[in-house]
């Protein structure tokens, strides 16, 4: 079985950007300690300021099902949620062959 690649985009509302990298970054910290979790990295768009990128990968579905409904999620998501210009964009990959 292979790992399963996930990408999502959070764009802030401008003069948010502060409080949504800050909650982003806190939920990386502890995303990367859980179970299952291979990376998980964040990013700041170069050329759109203010929009975040997570680059994630986790063993297995069940992993990812788990990280969506642990505590530090939803925690997360509580402090960036208002605060963000449009809904978040989440990505899973497949391997184009």
């Amino acid at each position: 079985m292979s790992n399963l690649h996930v990408v999502a985009t959070l764009p802030a509302k401008s003069g948010s950007e502060n409080t949504v990298r800050t909650a982003l970054a806190a939920l990386a910290e502890a995303s990367r300690k859980e179970d299952g979790c291979v990376s998980y990295d964040l990013y700041e768009s170069a050329s759109a300021p203010g929009t975040f990128v997570v680059v994630e990968v986790w063993q297995d579905q069940h992993a990812l099902d788990a990280h969506m409904k642990s505590d530090h999620m939803r925690e997360a998501a509580g402090a960036f949620g208002s605060h963000l210009a449009a809904a978040p964009g989440i990505h899973p990959l497949r391997p184009v062959s």
